[in-house]
């Protein structure tokens, strides 16, 4: 049985690594948007941030599944949008591990809605504002062994680890 799963992943991995991960992140965003429904959960700008990302690495992902002609240029892509995803994962645990008294002198930069600071402050002055997080960002209101943000930086650091050995196997090959 184990030997079986193991050839099914190594073949996934070397033959439909694109699309395996494509699917993931998709299957990752739609899990968080109905645990928030199902759970009456409310996500800090932060948390929409990381769903966002994950967005980017779908589309990536099926880009490069379409178009063989660019894979490195796709898996350098990938790599560069999962160190996002970990910095800001990061700093959504940084945060959640501060005391009552650091998260009190946080900048209000959860206050608004991720869409509402980009459309005020402007692209990057929104994801700067967002960035600085706040004290909505502070709460931890889901656990599965990990908090979202927990299982966020999982998922990225796996993405990472897993594009980085691709593209250093394939310099390898050829």
């Amino acid at each position: 049985m184990i030997k079986h799963l193991t050839s099914f992943i190594k073949t996934v991995y070397q033959n439909y690594f694109e699309i395996a991960s494509c699917l993931a992140a998709v299957l990752i965003v739609l899990m968080a948007i109905l645990m928030d429904h199902i759970l009456d959960l409310q996500a800090c700008p932060l948390c929409i941030l990381t769903r966002y990302i994950f967005g980017v690495i779908a589309v990536i992902s099926f880009i490069g599944f379409i178009y063989k002609k660019f894979d490195l240029l796709n898996k350098i892509l990938i790599i560069f949008t999962s160190i996002y995803g970990i910095v800001i994962s990061l700093r959504l645990i940084y945060i959640q591990n501060l005391s009552a008294e650091e998260v009190a002198m946080l900048p209000m930069g959860c206050g608004m809605p991720l869409e509402t600071q980009i459309e005020y402050f402007g692209f990057f002055g929104g994801l700067a504002n967002v960035y600085g997080g706040g004290p909505t960002c502070a709460e931890e209101s889901w656990r599965f062994v990990f908090n979202f943000a927990e299982w966020g930086l999982i998922f990225f650091l796996i993405y990472f680890i897993c594009t980085t050995s691709k593209i250093l196997k394939s310099s390898r090959q050829g």
